[in-house]
């Protein structure tokens, strides 16, 4: 039996496991995904001692992305981001991959949003980080904006192309954009928006990173002003799907990983997957 892991505190919440062994068992794997907690300062321990203990693949969540470096062979992709999601053990060394990035762009492509032009990315964080290095090398020319507007620019520095912003130019720079991500969590927790309703145009495809609630205030808004909309639940199925196939080295089944995904967050599977 191979063996699939995910570190991360708290951990207790995850939907990975459901949605990594709906995929399992659809391809007739023998295999099996859990969960560890690790102490808050012990994650590239927990990575040692996952590759001591011979699981075939880690996933990586907070607070550790950024703790796990410096155990791991970065893939090019995360030491640009500079945090991993996803290790993979099959090879000398263990190798640390981001699919977060990828999750954004296959979530907006699954949707037929074509990414060229320009994208905003609203946060600074590491899934803003993730959405701002995986937009920009599809080629889109990326704005970030920040609360604080000095996060926004280091960021920026980092992105080709890209440029920092404060939260307080939204609504100009988004009047020409073709593609907006929430990378921030607000709306998780209350019924709110970070993007001004009346900045939003039917021009828009809109991805917001929130997947609890899966319909939040920004997507209603987004939906009213004539936009496309792509709830948070399609890029967390992505990144899992890319680190499925990572590990395994076969296509894997969205169909059964969405339908697990959207059973564990009390949302029927949308009839487009």
């Amino acid at each position: 039996m191979d063996v699939y892991a995910l570190i991360g505190n708290p951990v207790g919440h995850s939907l990975s496991p459901p949605m990594h062994e709906a995929g399992y068992d659809a391809i007739g794997l023998d295999a099996k995904y859990v969960t560890f907690e690790p102490a808050a300062d012990a994650g590239a321990a927990a990575v040692d001692a996952a590759d001591t203990l011979g699981v075939d693949g880690l996933n990586v969540t907070a607070p550790f992305k950024q703790d796990v470096l410096g155990a791991v062979e970065p893939a090019p992709l995360a030491e640009r981001i500079g945090a991993v999601n996803t290790i993979d053990f099959t090879g000398e060394t263990p190798t640390g991959h981001n699919t977060d990035a990828v999750g954004a762009v296959r979530a907006l492509k699954h949707h037929d949003v074509t990414l060229d032009g320009t994208a905003v990315v609203v946060g600074a964080g590491g899934a803003g980080r993730a959405a701002a290095f995986g937009l920009a090398d599809e080629g889109m020319t990326v704005r970030i904006a920040n609360r604080t507007e000095a996060r926004a620019h280091d960021l920026a520095d980092a992105v080709p192309g890209a440029s920092g912003h404060g939260l307080d130019g939204l609504g100009e720079f988004l009047a020409d954009a073709d593609v907006l991500v929430n990378a921030t969590s607000v709306g998780m927790d209350e019924d709110e928006t970070p993007v001004p309703s009346g900045a939003l145009h039917g021009d828009l495809a809109v991805l917001d990173a929130v997947y609890s609630p899966i319909e939040t205030r920004l997507l209603r808004d987004a939906a009213a002003a004539g936009a496309r909309t792509v709830d948070g639940a399609w890029m967390l199925l992505y990144q899992g799907v890319e680190a499925f196939e990572i590990w395994t080295g076969r296509d894997a089944p969205v169909s059964a990983m969405n339908e697990a995904l959207r059973a564990g967050l009390g949302s029927a599977a949308p009839a487009r997957d």
